[in-house]
């Protein structure tokens, strides 16, 4: 897998992942989708610098102009509820790619620390050869995006698999390098070294969704 994190640079995005991770601040649902849209706006312009281009010609008013425009086939898929927000912010920039939802949940069969992961909405264009754009926030344990990656397989065989998250474990970021093949780029903003037995992210910041649309039964 090849690694992007933004973590140690000097930008705008540190202020926006700051905001997120502010307990007062996270009081507003709005600002925080909109800093969550913002940070994908920010990775998505760093990940357009890795996609294929090609020239073409612009006719304007006194004359042409060659640019070099993206060619690639984009399908962008996020995982409900929370990657809303990310997939946004992916989207004001690749207003004319596809889109895929797809639902993944943890199950905690006996109330315990346990969990498996649930995914039973899922709706896709045809993936074949074309350039996949995976968006989840939270990349915390790594087995979302795995049990994601499963279901996509029916969808046909991407040539390349982007995955775009907010903030990360240690442990699932090795996770996903493990079950996603070797070429995939990941693209995040921080990573933090601890992950709780219930498999959440420490310091993180709490449930991006709940913080996203209000809290769930």
């Amino acid at each position: 897998m090849i690694l992007h994190d933004f973590e140690s640079g000097f930008s705008v995005l540190n202020r926006f992942i700051a905001e997120i991770r502010d307990i007062e601040i996270q009081k507003d649902p709005m600002r925080f989708r909109r800093n969550i849209e913002r940070i994908g706006e920010i990775l998505c312009y760093e990940m357009s610098k890795t996609l294929g281009y090609e020239n073409k010609t612009v006719q304007t008013p006194l004359g042409t102009k060659d640019i070099a425009l993206p060619m690639d086939d984009l399908v962008l898929c996020s995982v409900l509820r929370a990657g809303i927000p990310l997939h946004n912010g992916l989207l004001n920039y690749l207003d004319r790619a596809e889109n895929a939802f797809i639902s993944a949940y943890r199950h905690h069969p006996n109330g315990g620390d346990d969990f498996e992961v649930i995914v039973k909405y899922f709706a896709a264009p045809s993936l074949e050869n074309k350039t996949l754009v995976l968006t989840d926030p939270m990349l915390a344990t790594g087995r979302t995006l795995e049990n994601v990656l499963k279901a996509l397989k029916s969808h046909g065989q991407p040539k390349q698999i982007h995955i775009i998250s907010v903030i990360g474990s240690k442990q699932g970021v090795d996770y996903v390098e493990k079950v996603f093949p070797k070429d995939t780029h990941l693209w995040i903003a921080a990573i933090d070294d601890e992950l709780t037995k219930k498999g959440y992210i420490v310091p993180g910041l709490g449930d991006a969704g709940d913080l996203s649309y209000g809290v769930k039964l």
